[in-house]
């Protein structure tokens, strides 16, 4: 089966070189024979030089990727060309050229011979990572592969795989090898928290995805790099989920994984390891024509998905950037056969536990909405790399379990500026006597790319907020929940100053129809719950009046007295409407399906474990899965 696959791959490569040959100015051939032997040539130099090439490019970082993947198979093919008989090419200029159009004509011809099937990639994996598996002695000892499905609720899960739309986790569930449970994600639901929680049992270090400390003047955002390192300071004891000879890949936080690969709390003290991984991935030419065509792909699709919204006139919907298409086309695509590869190589090389978080359907749905069919197709593609792991599981030095979960759902709705022709910053600075009202820039879409870059450069933008010149108000949004700082007063601000300094703040926004409830801290009643018709009180559960927190869910109140607890927490903590009907709420920021807040099924997770585990039962917190899941590792895998 092998030599016939590289036979295979050697006519098409031949094919592809007699195409460009016959299209290009600038290079000639005098018979097929030719054309023959300089495809053998361009595979077998590449299989000499590419280990070569990917150690000096690494070493020179960021510019040495890019410089590798624009010219290194271009020298590749130059050489080839100059060294076969019969034929003539004019410099390098002609080989740069043909070069690009062999990779294109190669991937689209792999794609049109395979027609996209998993087998292929996995045995190309197999075979570029079959060095580690011959240094790595064979244990009996089971590995496990944890797979977040970023995003993911329950309900949408469930229904997917019922539907036959995510036929891997289907036939695991059929053949029942695994069992599918929910948990809760405490508020907020948003993946730093979530991530605290699951791989370091410490959710309540993250009160948002980004927040404003008033120790020290800075506001934290959990997708640049910086914060996300002192984040995990704070949450880290030395003994995270990941801690013994785990791997960490394409998370917020590593869980102390010895080996920690586009993480985004190590981007910054990562070795040459991201930039090894990318070199090696782009330097392949199966790995970089696929790139090159599925990232085209990808960014048509986008395109042609937006515009099909447009016209059918599919509501709610929102703009959807040049720089959102772009950023899609590079992490749906790159990301994650990055990520694939990089798995991939850890199993090979024996990892008792890896953690891998794939953000692909995340960020679909967020600007499309959770359950849209260009959300459903990321998910489908998700549970293809389950399909590829699965199978290059087999040829690991050790069996692994899966387990497959998500750290939080998503709620979809329309924004709350399109239904109210308003953002909430401005709603606020209307309500209040202070001076101007700061809300810090959205930007969850490019903290991917920003890990990326920083583990290619191993150096990081400082994108520190300077401390001085504090704002009145800041209003720090985060999906369909917004905590609201009276910057310039230390602690915590009571409901009675607030109704004194800013009478009609707190009336402003719990009359507003697109405001569910306010959470503020009363000095004579401790916390309690605004609403438009009514109040809680959390301490005894006291209502008068109706209760604001009807509708929400049975952890609703015990969730906001966790969260009056969390260190940093706003002064006032606001949530959106929450439509039991329609099943919609309206984020904060621009945003079609979010999560952060209460509403919806943004705090209804998977998770999807063998069958051998013992049954978790109700799991009500990211740190109580995060205990589940060290109980079953330290079964399946002896410490050391």
């Amino acid at each position: 089966m092998r030599v016939t696959a590289q036979l295979g791959t050697v006519a098409l490569g031949a094919v592809a070189l007699g195409f460009t040959v016959a299209v290009l100015p600038g290079i000639s051939a005098e018979n097929g024979l030719a054309v023959l032997t300089a495809a053998i040539l361009v595979g077998l130099l590449g299989a000499v030089l590419r280990p070569a090439l990917v150690k000096l490019l690494a070493a020179t970082g960021w510019a040495g990727v890019v410089a590798g993947w624009l010219v290194s198979q271009a020298l590749l093919v130059y050489a080839a060309l100059e060294l076969t008989p019969g034929v003539h090419v004019d410099g390098f200029a002609s080989a740069f050229g043909a070069a690009w159009l062999g990779a294109a004509v190669m991937s689209a011809g792999l794609w049109v011979v395979t027609a996209g099937q998993d087998g292929v990639v996995t045995q190309h994996l197999l075979r570029v990572n079959r060095r580690f598996r011959r240094s790595v002695p064979r244990t009996t000892t089971p590995g496990v592969m944890i797979i977040q499905v970023d995003g993911l609720s329950a309900p949408l899960a469930r229904w997917a795989i019922e539907a036959g739309n995510l036929p891997t986790l289907g036939r695991w569930l059929g053949a029942g090898s695994h069992l599918l449970a929910e948990w809760h994600a405490q508020l907020p639901a948003t993946t730093p928290a979530s991530q605290a929680g699951l791989l370091h049992g410490a959710s309540d270090r993250v009160p948002a995805f980004r927040w404003y400390e008033k120790t020290s003047g800075r506001m934290i955002v959990t997708n640049r790099p910086r914060d996300a390192a002192l984040v995990e300071s704070r949450c880290s004891d030395g003994h995270g989920l990941l801690a013994d000879g785990g791997v960490s890949v394409s998370n917020v936080f590593s869980g102390d994984a010895p080996t920690s690969l586009l993480t985004m709390s190590t981007a910054r003290r990562a070795a040459a390891g991201p930039a090894r991984y990318v070199s090696a991935y782009l330097l392949d030419p199966f790995g970089l024509t696929r790139s090159l065509v599925l990232t085209v792909g990808e960014i048509v699709k986008e395109l042609h998905q937006a515009r099909r919204q447009r016209l059918r006139r599919v509501l709610p919907r929102m703009r959807r950037a040049w720089s959102y298409v772009l950023l899609r086309g590079a992490t749906n695509v790159l990301l994650r056969h990055l990520n694939l590869a990089v798995l991939a190589e850890q199993m090979m090389r024996g990892a008792p536990v890896v953690y891998c978080d794939f953000v692909d359907y995340d960020e679909i749905a967020h600007h499309a909405g959770p359950a849209r069919p260009e959300a459903l197709a990321a998910l489908e593609g998700i549970d293809a790399v389950l399909a590829v792991l699965a199978g290059i599981a087999e040829a690991a030095p050790r069996p692994y379990q899966f387990v497959v979960l998500s750290d939080h759902g998503q709620s979809q709705g329309a924004t709350f500026a399109q239904r109210y022709g308003i953002r909430l910053e401005d709603l606020v600075a209307g309500l209040t006597t202070a001076g101007a009202v700061v809300a810090p820039a959205e930007d969850e879409q490019a903290g991917r790319a920003r890990a990326l870059r920083a583990g290619l450069t191993r150096t990081v933008k400082n994108d520190a907020d300077p401390a001085a010149d504090r704002p009145q108000i800041v209003v720090a949004a985060s999906g369909n929940l917004a905590l609201i700082y009276f910057a310039r007063r230390a602690g915590r601000v009571s409901l009675e100053e607030i109704e004194q300094e800013h009478p009609a703040l707190l009336p402003g926004l719990t009359g507003h129809p697109g405001i569910g409830w306010v959470l503020v801290r009363s000095r004579r009643w401790g916390p309690i719950v605004l609403g438009p018709a009514g109040r809680r009180r959390l301490a005894d559960d006291r209502v008068d009046g109706v209760d604001p927190l009807l509708g929400f869910g049975p952890h609703a109140a015990a969730d906001l007295r966790r969260h009056d607890s969390l260190a940093h927490t706003g002064d006032l903590v606001v949530n959106s409407l929450w439509d039991p009907v329609s099943g919609q709420v309206a984020a904060f920021e621009d945003l079609i399906g979010c999560h952060g807040g209460m509403g919806g099924a943004q705090d209804r997770p998977v998770l999807i474990h063998p069958r051998d585990w013992e049954p978790p039962g109700a799991l009500n917190s990211a740190d109580e899965v995060h205990h589940y899941l060290r109980g079953c590792l330290a079964k399946l895998i002896p410490p050391g």
